[in-house]
């Protein structure tokens, strides 16, 4: 005979922290194959979608999946190779920019230890180094084989899974018995995923198209480069853009002057104080009810993780444990701690103390 060992509310949250303090170090050991794999399987959710709707219009499932595909590796391709002819060219034409480089930051020194502060002009000749930004662009460029490399391992994974994408609910079915509310849970990651990616996505371009143009009127070069960089650091939550606006505004500093550089860093700021800091925010917070002292750590979290790939990743992967959590009465309160909508979580429990109380009247 059998008996069941009870615990301690204590020691089962030991055991709980335990063991996932085993699976986030070993996710840590595996990042190399997890973070691609992750993002092939982030993408492939975008991507389902478009394949439903070429499916529905008749196209087999093998030549929509294809032409999925074919659209991915042109405009990875298109982006890629604008960026790799540009980040070429600025790296050429470093040199010249040394000169003037030093001469500003050794001005601006002058004007900090006029100012009473000690040392500045030795401090910013190390921190604005042309050296420095000669290695990261030639590092970036040595890179790109490796990065190539990742990407197809990536669009081959995106093509297997939409491939399986269709018998993906029968097999979850078989193998996991889902009720009707497991569905409607996985359901519901997808639907959140794809949510977000798409809002993503849009104020990205829309950030990338404003400071495109805005480069554009004051003559700065290689405009497109950074169009491309601040789409990329837009998905980065928080600190994308802050980190967007740096190379531009050093950029604009030594191919034009001071009074210019400021106009590119207004134009910076306004762009990211409006979509970045009034139209995501109200979308994310309303949509996808995540605190935002939640994405700061999760985009640490998943940064230390997961690498650059988990920053990211960081909103969508703490949109799933979130759903996960808040699938279990034991982990729920971790999944309210997590958003940002008390209403909706009280709510929501409210619905599930419903759900309970009416499963336990038929069982009598």
């Amino acid at each position: 005979m059998y008996h069941q060992i009870g615990f301690l509310p204590l020691t089962r949250a030991l055991i709980a922290a335990a063991a996932i303090c085993v699976l986030v170090l070993f996710a840590r050991s595996a990042a190399s194959i997890l973070a691609p794999t992750l993002l092939a399987l982030f993408i492939a959710v975008i991507a389902t979608p478009p394949l439903r709707w070429l499916r529905g219009k008749g196209m087999p499932k093998y030549l929509a999946v294809l032409l999925i595909l074919l659209v991915l590796v042109d405009i990875t391709s298109l982006v890629a190779l604008t960026t790799t002819s540009e980040l070429e060219a600025l790296r050429e034409g470093l040199p010249s920019y040394q000169e003037r480089l030093l001469l500003l930051s050794d001005e601006f020194g002058r004007w900090l230890e006029f100012l009473g502060i000690d040392r500045s002009r030795a401090a910013l000749r190390d921190l604005i180094s042309p050296a420095a930004a000669s290695q990261f662009i030639y590092v970036a460029l040595t890179n790109a084989s490796s990065t190539l490399a990742t990407g197809l391992l990536v669009l081959l994974i995106v093509a297997f899974i939409l491939v399986e994408a269709p018998s993906l609910p029968a097999k979850l079915q078989a193998a996991f018995s889902m009720t009707g509310e497991g569905e409607e849970r996985l359901r519901q990651i997808f639907n959140s995923i794809n949510r977000y990616m798409l809002i993503k996505l849009i104020t990205s371009l829309g950030t990338g198209i404003c400071i495109w143009i805005w480069l554009r009127i004051f003559g700065i070069e290689y405009a497109v480069a950074l169009a491309v960089a601040a789409v990329l650091f837009n998905f980065i939550p928080i600190v994308g853009n802050i980190f967007m606006a740096v190379p531009a505004v050093l950029i604009a500093l030594v191919q034009a002057n001071l009074s210019t550089a400021l106009l590119v860093t207004l134009g910076y700021v306004v762009v990211n104080g409006i979509i970045g800091n009034v139209v995501e925010p109200r979308l994310m917070g309303r949509k996808l009810g995540i605190s935002s002292v939640v994405v700061l750590l999760s985009l640490l979290f998943w940064g230390w993780v997961f690498g650059p790939i988990g920053l990211f990743l960081s909103v969508p992967l703490t949109m799933v444990l979130a759903v996960a959590l808040n699938a279990s009465p034991h982990t729920r309160p971790m999944a309210i701690m997590l958003g940002s909508d008390v209403a909706r979580a009280e709510a929501s429990d409210r619905k599930l103390v419903r759900e309970e109380t009416a499963v336990g009247g038929d069982q009598s």
